[in-house]
């Protein structure tokens, strides 16, 4: 004679993504909290009000995120981002910019950032980008990109003779993807433009991060630029 049937285990529930947030600003603060800590997947671990603060933090309490603000007193958010991104676990940073083309916001996406987050942006569209900071992808539409790169990399020295000798590595058909990505245009527009598959698109973009040793999208348009296989206005 059998006992009776034990009650099934409850599944464990789903661990939540831990998220830092690092803004001068107390109200900020208080704001992006009540966002992120409204989701269920999503945990506000901790508070930071200054760069030197973010980074003892994610120390102490590792978050998967950092919401990163820029212009802070002390050290500001571009020098804790390079920092945060030199480490070798480094968590995903979202840059908190007051202005959808903020020269530091620029600055930290090419330290490594992971993203753009505008502070008076709905808190669906918060969600939203956070999620898809979490989960790999950069947060930086292909247009904004190129208006980025356009302001602030340009006003840089004249291009660098070692970037250029860097673009012999690619074929004639990755430099001319590299330089349709740099224009602005999303991946399916380079596929029609190009006549091929968006698939083929996506592994060309992949070679040529592999080859010239890219860290994203991103960094591909800035090189472009940098190594004058575009500029501005073309």
């Amino acid at each position: 004679m059998t006992g009776p049937t034990p009650p099934p285990t409850p599944a464990p529930a789903p661990s939540s993504s831990r998220v830092l947030i690092c803004d001068d600003q107390e109200l900020i603060r208080m704001g992006l909290r009540m966002v992120v800590d409204s989701q269920p997947d999503l945990t506000v671990v901790g508070e930071a009000a200054d760069g030197d603060a973010a980074i003892t933090g994610v120390a102490a309490l590792e978050p998967d995120l950092v919401l990163m603000d820029v212009r802070m007193p002390g050290l500001d958010g571009l020098a804790a981002t390079e920092r945060l991104c030199a480490q070798p676990h480094a968590p995903k940073i979202l840059v908190v910019t007051t202005f959808d083309l903020d020269e530091y916001a620029y600055a930290a996406l090419r330290a490594g950032a992971n993203g753009f987050l505008v502070k008076d942006a709905p808190a669906e569209e918060i969600l939203v980008t956070v999620r898809a900071v979490l989960r790999g992808e950069l947060m930086v539409a292909p247009s904004l990109t190129r208006r980025l790169v356009e302001r602030f990399v340009l006003q840089a020295p004249a291009t660098v003779p070692a970037q250029r000798g860097r673009l012999a590595a690619l074929t004639d058909r990755e430099r001319e993807v590299l330089a349709l990505v740099a224009r602005g245009l999303a991946n399916r527009e380079i596929a029609d433009r190009l006549f091929v598959g968006e698939t083929t698109v996506k592994t060309h973009l992949g070679r040529i991060l592999t080859k010239l040793g890219l860290r994203d999208r991103v960094h591909a348009v800035i090189f472009a630029y940098e190594s004058g296989l575009i500029r501005a206005g073309d």
